[in-house]
């Protein structure tokens, strides 16, 4: 349940940033902030890589990047491109006759470091190859691979030196007549990434990829990404992100929509508003709420759900959404549906009754979609 048009200081005025694709995936413009993740697999096992891309699709990943470090790999991408259900990004470091290999291969996009890939001729080389098979590219600026010329001038990264490094960059490739770019500025430090990022957002209308770059485990890197990204955000900076954890790549895709469902910027999937629980509670919100969030992973639309242990704050927090249940007194509780009281429901049928409530009410929606667009 949205409430901008009730409430305007809710919205986000997003940077104008001109469009490019990946594959058939828009990027930038007024296209929605797109998730991305990366596979960790060996890129030259097929098997395993295809399965942990369908893995990170289906947890909503809009687009996949896969790491191309030598020839195995680029031969691999041909059949990998073949059977992934999202486009691929090929990243590529050091070697530029790889990014030309997996352009060939059918590579949405090419990731190249500009600190890395060779002289500007041999991007030129990458250009014409991303050219010639409908490739988008990505300059990926990194803190810790600047160029020693900024490295001399700056003596240490800053947010000055990755925007010259990409500025450079973008300078090359329009030279060519190429402009299906996008760029990101990444470091590990949030502010060093933040402040790069916001004058990289006012010396282009490309398209920016966000990301904290080693951001840590899966506790640590949530926050930092959560903190540096979704201040970016919050400014209206970002046409694209990723995550980066030391973790499964499947919880990368998690954590990005989680924190653009939180900004409002996308919706997927059921968001559960739940209380952290104390001693009024009148049942186990912490169980109650991970057996949830398991059971209803399958759920795409994007739908509400309040999960709350007792009467303070239950009845108001179930106004605002789709489903509620707020615990009571005598091992029941009220159900709420859309944001009125509904039904009394013995605590001990909560889950399975709360499932297929939830279940049922995506369908609603889903129909209703389908006939709205019929409609038009």
């Amino acid at each position: 349940m949205s409430l901008n048009h009730i409430r305007p200081w809710r919205n986000i005025h997003r940077r104008k940033s001109r469009q490019i694709h990946v594959g058939n995936v828009p990027v930038g413009g007024d296209a929605p902030i797109t998730v991305q993740t990366m596979t960790n697999t060996l890129t030259h096992d097929v098997k395993a890589t295809v399965e942990q891309i369908q893995a990170c699709a289906e947890a909503g990943a809009d687009i996949v990047r896969v790491s191309c470090p030598d020839e195995a790999s680029t031969v691999a991408m041909k059949e990998i491109v073949k059977e992934s259900p999202v486009p691929l990004v090929a990243d590529i470091h050091f070697h530029y006759k790889r990014a030309i290999e997996a352009a060939e291969a059918g590579a949405s996009c090419l990731r190249i470091n500009p600190g890395n890939i060779g002289s500007p001729d041999r991007v030129a080389e990458v250009i014409k190859a991303a050219k010639d098979y409908g490739c988008s590219i990505r300059i990926g600026v990194n803190a810790g691979s600047l160029e020693k010329h900024l490295l001399d001038k700056y003596a240490e990264p800053c947010p000055e030196a990755m925007i010259e490094s990409g500025l450079e960059h973008i300078r090359i490739l329009e030279d060519n007549d190429f402009h299906e770019y996008k760029i990101s500025v990444k470091a590990s430090d949030v502010f060093l990434s933040a402040a790069a990022y916001q004058g990289l957002a006012d010396a282009t209308d490309a398209p920016i990829h966000l990301g904290i770059t080693e951001a840590g485990g899966l506790t640590s890197g949530t926050i930092k990404s959560a903190i540096g990204l979704g201040n970016l955000l919050w400014m209206g900076i970002g046409d694209t992100l990723r995550v980066s954890l030391s973790a499964d790549p499947v919880e990368e895709v998690k954590v990005g929509y989680e924190i653009l469902k939180s900004l409002g910027l996308r919706h997927r999937g059921v968001n559960i508003i739940s209380c952290p629980s104390c001693a009024r509670q009148g049942f186990d919100v912490i169980k109650t709420v991970e057996i949830l969030e398991k059971r209803l992973e399958h759920i795409k639309t994007p739908m509400s759900l309040s999960i709350i242990g007792c009467v303070v704050n239950g009845p108001g927090e179930a106004l605002m959404t789709d489903v509620g249940f707020t615990g009571g007194g005598a091992g029941s509780g009220m159900v709420y549906m859309a944001g009125k009281q509904d039904h009394k429901l013995d605590n001990d049928k909560m889950v399975d009754h709360i499932v297929g409530l939830v279940e049922t009410r995506a369908a609603e929606i889903d129909a209703q979609e389908v006939v709205d667009t019929a409609a038009e």
